[in-house]
């Protein structure tokens, strides 16, 4: 008795099942990765290195300290909307032409204490916003 017989087939390999195979691996990498999120990036500040400026006649100075107080001037302004600190803004540019918002805010000091200021220069009609920064010790 001869159960092997004597055909001999070739043998072959079907890629469908395997291609499946593959196609649902990618898919559930592809699902399964985390990206890299822009907000757990360690940034530095740039300090700026420049020349002490002329006083200018212009300026209005904006001080924002780190509690989130505000002054104009010198003098301390509560800030209770942006339409009543553009009007403070307004009154302490009175008499000056063209004149430049001066921001002069804490390192510390919250980042939406300096949006706001922006916000009022812009409700006033101020072009000009300018940041004062420190130089750093040579």
């Amino acid at each position: 008795m001869n159960f092997r017989g004597d055909f001999k087939e070739d043998p072959e390999i079907n890629l469908i099942p395997m291609i499946d195979v593959l196609l649902v691996i990618v898919i559930f990498l592809v699902v399964t990765t985390t990206y890299a999120k822009f907000a757990e990036l360690q940034i530095s500040l740039p300090s700026a290195q420049a020349q002490q400026p002329a006083e200018r006649p212009n300026e209005i100075n904006v001080t924002v300290s780190a509690g989130g107080q505000y002054t104009i001037e010198g003098r301390p302004m509560a800030f209770a909307d942006a339409n009543a600190f553009a009007a403070a803004m307004t009154a302490a540019g009175a008499g000056r032409k063209d004149p430049v918002i001066v921001i002069n805010a804490d390192a510390n000091a919250p980042h939406q204490s300096v949006i706001r200021v922006m916000e009022a220069a812009r409700l006033a009609g101020f072009g000009q916003v300018s940041f004062a920064v420190e130089s750093p010790a040579r």
